[in-house]
């Protein structure tokens, strides 16, 4: 009985912190749509993993659905580095 608590516990320790960092994950990044030409800075919220290739993937595939076109993703950054995005992003702000 002893074990299989230890082992639970140990099983507990490690998911809990890797479930925290993929919920604090996002990225900012620019896209365009043609035709006529717009451009847009957003920020989002990533589920796929937190670097920059992931980004890429993830950020093209969610904006590409409204019509928009992965131009760089920019950084990507955990919770701490929100502060500040909001007004730059305006209503691309965790918009998707």
């Amino acid at each position: 009985m002893t074990h299989s608590l230890c082992i639970g516990a140990l099983v507990a320790a490690f998911a809990a912190p890797s479930a925290a960092l993929a919920a604090e994950c996002y990225a900012d990044y620019k896209a365009k749509k043609d035709t006529p030409l717009r451009l847009h800075y957003g920020v989002i919220d990533l589920k796929n993993g937190c670097d920059a290739g992931s980004a890429k993937q993830e950020v093209a595939a969610r904006i590409g659905k409204d019509g928009w076109t992965l131009l760089n993703v920019l950084s990507v950054f955990d919770a701490s580095e929100l502060s500040g995005k909001e007004d730059s992003a305006g209503q691309f702000y965790l918009r998707y």
